[in-house]
């Protein structure tokens, strides 16, 4: 019998607090929490800005020498073991794996130096000899390793704006391999540290702009300009039931099933027949039909186009009358890249309990194209039926899109 996974602690730094209950409370009360930032030669820009304690599970000596992926990968890792129950110490470390997702790393670091030789001639001696191990792939993930004296396997999972997901999905499976024993898996972004990613979504004229930034991204709306940039992070315990049970752990959720597949499209513009046929992998990989599925967390970025195309898949799969409830989270946080898919699911987790679904924000003229008929606008609802199954997507550049679905624990 495949063993069955389950979610046994959580950790989070998001726009809205650092922690799952400041996170899912702002969600309830449909406040939505974006700063302003200045990219280095570009001005002011709405931004989802991460405030959360760097020196509760780190020296600041290792924080100066780290990154500021790797300082979130630390505080949410760390967050998460202890929520779960868990000290590293008192565990064979050489059985824990950790598999963060993430969407870029390394241009932040790059960019600084660039502009730090600049005022040195470009005299590379200046250049720091901390760059190459603060640039590598792997860094937030080793990062969290060394902190935590984690042993066993590490790894980053690159995989865009599907990289949350795509943590989750990639610890789940190292766990059926019997790889691991325990997974700390999810996905953590510094995005707002880098001016490029700013420019070139600018350059694509998806960029949002207003002058609330709080009123910046509109998932769904007519109006909707288009993507605010944001950092997080959120990573998970995961363990295989048998062990959760025999320990006495608490079980926050179990990972039911999940798809990941690929466009073969475009650089860029989504493809809704491969968002819909991920969507039905996942299901299937679940053993459930369309209307076992009581929420679904849509992936929403506010770009015109790709909205439209992600409701178009959500009806090829669910029908136009829809069941479900849906709803987007983006529109409170920005997005978080490598970490939005992490942070949505965490957002919707507590739904298994209290039937609450939060409503998307900055809804003030429904985009026909993208309506649905639960598609939650005006606030926070109870669902009407107990909430037993959840959906969250994500899809991200070079037509990656991956599905996650996850059930109430037990």
């Amino acid at each position: 019998m495949t063993p069955r996974i389950v979610i046994t602690g959580l950790g989070l730094t998001s726009p809205l607090g650092n922690s799952p209950a400041e996170h899912r409370a702002a969600l309830l009360a449909g406040t939505p929490k974006i700063g302003v930032l200045t990219p280095r030669y570009m001005g002011e820009w709405p931004a989802g800005i991460c405030d959360f304690p760097e020196d509760r599970h780190q020296r600041r000596k290792d924080a100066r020498r780290g990154t500021r992926a790797g300082r979130i990968a630390v505080y949410c890792g760390r967050e998460a073991l202890a929520d779960a129950g868990l000290d590293p110490a008192r565990l064979d470390r050489s059985r824990i794996g950790v598999f963060v997702g993430i969407t870029e790393h390394g241009n932040v670091e790059t960019e600084n130096e660039v502009a730090a030789i600049k005022e040195y001639g470009y005299n590379v001696k200046y250049w720091s000899h901390h760059h190459n191990p603060r640039s590598i792939a792997n860094n937030p993930a080793g990062e969290l390793t060394l902190n935590a004296g984690i042993t066993g396997p590490h790894c980053t999972v690159g995989a865009a704006c599907a990289a949350g997901n795509c943590g989750l999905i990639y610890g789940a499976q190292q766990l059926l391999l019997g790889e691991v024993d325990y997974a700390l898996a999810g996905g953590v972004s510094e995005a707002i540290r880098s001016f490029g990613i700013f420019a070139s979504f600018l350059a694509q004229n998806a960029l949002a702009g207003h002058d609330d930034p709080n009123r910046a991204c509109r998932p769904f709306d007519r109006d909707r300009s288009g993507i605010v940039v944001a950092e997080g992070g959120c990573l998970y315990v995961l363990e295989r039931h048998a062990d959760a049970k025999a320990r006495g752990a608490r079980i926050i959720a179990e990972i039911l099933g999940w798809a990941v597949n690929s466009d073969a499209t475009d650089f860029v513009l989504p493809n809704p027949e491969r968002q819909a046929e991920a969507m039905r992998l996942a299901l299937a990989r679940a053993n459930l039909e369309p209307k076992d599925i009581d929420l679904i967390n849509a992936h929403a970025t506010a770009t015109p186009e790709g909205d439209r195309r992600e409701v178009r898949a959500i009806r090829a799969v669910f029908g136009d009358d829809c069941p479900a409830y849906v709803n987007a989270t983006k529109g409170f946080i920005g997005h978080a890249m490598g970490a939005a898919a992490a942070l949505e699911l965490a957002g919707n987790l507590p739904a298994f309990g209290d039937g609450l679904i939060h409503p998307c924000a900055n809804i003030d003229h429904l985009d026909p194209d993208c309506a649905l008929p639960r598609l939650v606008v005006d606030g926070t609802v109870k669902a009407d039926r107990p909430v037993r199954a959840i959906l969250n997507n994500s899809f991200g550049m070079l037509g990656i899109n991956a599905a996650l679905i996850v059930g109430a624990g037990e």
